[in-house]
């Protein structure tokens, strides 16, 4: 196999001829070829090819071949010979999602500005586009895409099935659709690689990891819809637990529940804008409040054990890894986020009260000199877990966002893995390198699940 890029060009012949400058005809190995068979996403055409005498990688398609692959625009983007006279353009990438309210210059919302960011990172290398499921056209096999403009306008083009989905879809509730599942499922039947599957529950992330020793050795007790006696159990013997709705997010409808001998027990939450603190002289008490406040919803909550974090202030930190399988399919901290809780506040969410820090300015705090270390070795433990979790998930990972806890002995604990994390740590200022890298992450990834890349395919 040979990978290269070129200068796609249109010409305005009708017959289906490709024009290759000699270099380009060259290095896709196409010695001696009269025709070729042409390649994008899952369209194959056969055309005649003729050499041009042209310095430099340059493809002029006549209107009949690229209305025939459907080839949306000019411009370069990577060519890979796959050998007996076989090239293939692209990687051709779509970014699915959806949105409620969507505008001309904002087509899938609030969204729109980051798969700009991805489409952006593969400029100049492939076809990337952004799709909603109501675009796509099974029957046809292809997909009324959303497309970027040299300007940063968007357009339409419809193009064949992409090489390859990253899965963007925004929240739980969309993806519960029977549609939603029908389209994934049928992504899966016709061999195109999507990744991020769906959003993890927190109990089915605890279940995945229940009989991994590597992973088990980070993770903090959790039992997800406990009894009345069970909770207690683990009061008593922590003291502190922490009880959150096991499809939840941003902190909301999270408990910590403390227990002090002869003084009784204490729930900290968050009630609107207000952080609460409660008294219960018993735990019967304590646990008619919580009934009264959520009811059946409560066979969904999961109890925790409480770790005792590293603190700045007297407020506790924990960080946000969000994690990237690369080009070469390995996992890698893309970025990391050190997040100070509120004061009074039962999490780290910012909308909580909560703040940002760069890992190195917390921990340089709290374990001073061995703060490298300790990051250095959080770092190796976040890739195993990560590494562990797609060992056990049945469908296809390609990003994940870790909440890492450390406690005052420098051990590494996991509290949650969200397969679709929020990218609000990128918007500290020291984090923004780390944000386009994430975004180079998802792009290299997207190239090696298409196979554009040299020598064996994966």
């Amino acid at each position: 196999m040979s990978l290269t890029t070129c200068n796609v060009h249109f010409s305005q012949q009708s017959n289906k001829i490709v024009y290759l400058s000699r270099t380009l005809y060259n290095q896709l190995k196409l010695a001696g070829k009269r025709s070729i068979r042409l390649k994008l996403g899952n369209v194959v055409i056969t055309a005649a090819v003729r050499q041009l005498r042209r310095a430099g990688n340059h493809m002029y398609l006549s209107a009949g071949v690229r209305n025939s692959v459907k080839v949306p625009k000019t411009g370069n983007v990577y060519v890979l010979s796959t050998g007996e006279g076989e090239i293939q353009m692209g990687p051709l990438v779509g970014i699915l999602t959806d949105t409620i309210q969507p505008s001309d210059p904002y087509p899938f919302g609030a969204r729109s500005g980051f798969i700009k960011q991805i489409i952006r990172s593969g400029a100049h290398k492939a076809y990337i586009f952004g799709f909603t499921p109501s675009d796509i056209n099974w029957q046809k096999e292809t997909v009324n895409g959303y497309f970027l403009n040299a300007q940063g306008g968007w357009y339409r083009k419809v193009v064949p099935l992409p090489d390859v989905v990253y899965n963007r879809l925004p929240n739980r509730k969309a993806e519960t659709m029977p549609y939603i599942s029908s389209v994934r499922e049928r992504f899966v039947k016709r061999r195109i690689p999507i990744f991020n599957w769906s959003f993890l529950n927190k109990a089915d992330v605890y279940r995945l990891l229940d009989n991994d020793p590597e992973a088990l050795a980070h993770l903090p007790e959790s039992v997800p819809n406990p009894t009345a006696a069970k909770i207690k159990e683990m009061l008593e013997k922590y003291h502190f637990i922490y009880y959150k709705p096991g499809g939840g997010s941003l902190g909301i409808g999270i408990y910590r529940l403390t227990y002090q001998p002869g003084r009784g027990y204490y729930v900290r939450y968050r009630k609107g804008n207000q952080n609460v603190l409660q008294r219960f002289a018993s735990f019967q008490l304590m646990m008619r409040m919580l009934q009264a406040r959520h009811g059946s919803r409560l066979s969904q909550y999961v109890a925790q054990q409480g770790i005792r974090l590293i603190e700045i202030d007297k407020c506790q930190i924990d960080f946000r890894f969000h994690m990237h399988k690369n080009g070469r399919n390995q996992w890698v901290p893309a970025g990391i986020g050190a997040k100070k809780a509120g004061r009074g506040s039962v999490t780290t969410h910012v909308k909580n009260g909560g703040s940002l820090m760069t890992p190195e300015q917390a921990l340089s705090r709290t374990f001073g000199s061995q703060a490298n270390e300790i990051l250095e070795r959080a770092k190796r433990v976040a890739v195993k877990l990560s590494e562990s979790i797609e060992r056990n998930y049945p469908h296809r990972l390609g990003e994940l966002g870790l909440d890492i806890g450390i406690d005052k002995s420098g051990n590494v604990w996991m509290f949650e893995a969200n397969a679709k994390p929020g990218r609000s740590i990128f918007k500290h200022p020291a984090l923004k390198s780390e944000g386009k890298a994430s975004v180079s992450y998802i792009f290299e990834h997207c190239m090696y699940l298409s196979r554009f890349q040299e020598g064996d395919s994966p």
